[in-house]
């Protein structure tokens, strides 16, 4: 779809009007899979903002190059090539984190999210609102994300980061640290943003 929308405009639905977990219900797999944790739902999501944003921008510049008919071959090199920096990347400096995602670093070059606003916006537009768009739209399913890491973490640790913060006697919710707290909490989730949008909706 051809662009005809301010950055502001490219924000804004990229965080809440295209969202892809409340809107598409799309990106499951990484919601349910790395969500126990806050820290890790950190750097999970900053390969998503990082592999997204980049993978736009460099479709962006090579569509008048690309054949349609290899077009989706291009696009699967594209975002693999991010995602294996971003894979060396935190192997290197973060190996704890890196061993606890374990091969769900590897999953983001089979996210559909990557690979639709890639084939849907920056396929037919320029480098900047493609930029904008999958950093936006990166930072939306990231939001998302966070939002169920702190739930799982807190029910199912007591912790945050880390850090013990709730009180003494408190008995975790061994549910919350499986994937069916993971998915409960973002059943919860999209119900309430799904309910909120349509009374919004309605004013």
């Amino acid at each position: 779809m051809q662009n005809d929308q301010s950055p502001s405009q490219l924000l804004k639905q990229g965080l809440w009007q295209e969202n892809p977990v409340f809107r598409h219900t799309l990106g499951i797999c990484s919601t349910l899979a790395v969500t126990n944790l806050v820290v890790n739902t950190l750097v999970m999501s900053a390969g998503i903002i990082f592999t997204l944003s980049m993978s736009c921008v460099t479709v962006s510049l090579l569509r008048h190059i690309t054949p349609m008919r290899t077009r989706m071959m291009a696009q699967t090199l594209i975002i693999s090539s991010y995602v294996i920096v971003f894979d060396i990347l935190i192997q290197a400096y973060l190996p704890d984190i890196s061993e606890a995602l374990g091969p769900y670093v590897g999953l983001i070059i089979t996210n559909c999210i990557i690979m639709g606003r890639c084939e849907a916006f920056a396929r037919e537009n320029p480098v900047f609102p493609s930029l904008l768009d999958g950093f936006a739209v990166g930072i939306g399913f990231s939001l998302v994300l966070l939002a169920i890491a702190v739930v799982r973490e807190l029910l199912g640790f007591g912790t945050l980061l880390g850090f013990t913060v709730m009180p003494d006697g408190f008995t975790p919710w061994t549910i919350m640290v499986m994937a069916p707290g993971a998915f409960f909490t973002l059943g919860i989730y999209v119900w309430l943003v799904r309910s909120f949008s349509m009374q919004f909706d309605k004013k």
